[in-house]
């Protein structure tokens, strides 16, 4: 009998949750799109600059996530550790990885990784060149948006060096100087769907994860995505 009532019960607040939101019983959630991930332990072979690539690649996701501003506020234990952050793009809007931009894409650029990956914001360097690693981290993206349909563009490959975990088409060249030579070096992903996108970056302590989803809201239905 009891059995009964607990069935009896779990269906009743089962039909009301449903009814609530629409007549469904499953609750709205994103569609997602892409999802690629890259191992932090695998950017290089040698150790020591193995952690140079992964610690610039986590202070540029400090800068993007804007728990670091300035050179003089990283505490590099709270960069380090795992956390799960996420932006979004309206359609027509524009992420670029820097501030120096192709003039095509001026209008409609919302966001930047607010970083020009110099040792003045507290980039570690390797054969004196500040940043090593961040380009990881705009292929990474690259190949998220690209396989999500989304309308990127990486004007410069990384054809120059291998990038670990990442196909060589993926690969993009980063670079942010005062003579606008880094417009071409930069990436642009343009959300070109009729809904919000939100892009999903994870980081558990070994792996970085990112993740593209079509942003649904409570009742809407199926998307026309383009």
């Amino acid at each position: 009998m009891f059995t009964n009532l607990l069935s009896s019960v779990l269906i009743v607040s089962t039909f009301s949750l449903a009814s609530f939101f629409g007549g469904t019983s499953s609750f709205p959630s994103n569609q997602k799109l892409s999802e690629r991930v890259i191992s932090l332990g695998n950017r290089q072979i040698d150790p020591f600059v193995n952690e140079v690539f992964k610690d610039n690649i986590l202070l540029n996701l400090a800068y993007l996530r804007g728990t670091v501003s300035k050179k003089e506020n990283i505490n590099w234990d709270e960069v380090r550790r795992p956390f799960v952050f996420k932006s979004s793009l309206q359609p027509g809007q524009t992420f670029a990885f820097h501030d120096e931009i192709l003039p095509e894409f001026r209008g409609s650029i919302v966001s930047t990784s607010n970083a020009h990956f110099s040792s003045n914001e507290g980039f570690k360097s390797f054969r004196n060149l500040p940043g090593n690693g961040v380009c990881h981290l705009a292929s990474l993206i690259y190949w998220a948006a690209k396989d999500a349909g989304l309308d990127a563009h990486a004007p410069t490959n990384h054809d120059f060096a291998i990038i670990n975990e990442v196909p060589g088409e993926y690969g993009v060249s980063i670079y942010s100087g005062k003579d606008n030579s880094g417009q071409r070096q930069n990436l642009y992903v343009r959300n070109n769907f009729s809904r919000p996108i939100e892009i999903t970056f994870s980081y558990d302590g070994a792996d970085l994860r990112v993740v593209v989803s079509l942003k649904i809201e409570a009742g809407t239905n199926s998307p026309v995505i383009h």
